[in-house]
């Protein structure tokens, strides 16, 4: 049984599953949750593009903010939940939340990156499985192929 849930928005299609998945998981298990978004960085390029970095930055902050808003708002009123809004690199961000020791779940979306991509990128989800404790669960934002309609697709697993 879970008793406190972190599951990570970024406003993707893979981030609104990962939340869907996390409130169903807190609503029949009685759990709290947490929702964490990261400020996406604003590179020093932006300014050679002719883009204030402290406006982009500004802006950035802002639509984060609605992200986790709009994310909050889908939580029913029965499900203790609180926010979390940081300005590190959301990895970093999740690594350092699950090591607190609150939490027994971490919830986020998979990006579906191959094994080509994935290796030269990095992911979030491949980082978080190597450098945390706690079960995660994975999910997809599509249907793995041959599934059929309706049946369920997510992914859970630990290491």
């Amino acid at each position: 049984m879970f008793n406190y849930i972190l599951v990570a928005v970024d406003g993707s299609t893979h981030a609104e599953r990962a939340l869907a998945q996390a409130i169903d998981l807190a609503r029949t298990q009685g759990a709290r949750l947490a929702i964490l978004t990261a400020v996406p960085h604003v590179p020093v390029t932006a300014a050679y593009a002719g883009v204030s970095p402290a406006s982009l930055a500004a802006d950035t902050e802002a639509e984060s903010e609605v992200i986790l808003r709009r994310a909050q708002e889908t939580v029913p009123d029965h499900v203790s939940v609180t926010t979390i809004l940081t300005r590190a690199a959301v990895r970093d961000a999740l690594v350092e939340q699950v090591e607190t020791g609150r939490f027994d779940l971490l919830v986020m979306g998979s990006r579906g990156r191959g094994a080509v991509r994935s290796t030269l990128l990095g992911s979030v989800s491949h980082h978080l499985l190597n450098h945390t404790t706690i079960p995660m669960l994975i999910v997809h934002a599509e249907a793995p192929s041959g599934a059929r309609e309706g049946e369920s697709f997510v992914r859970a697993g630990a290491v």
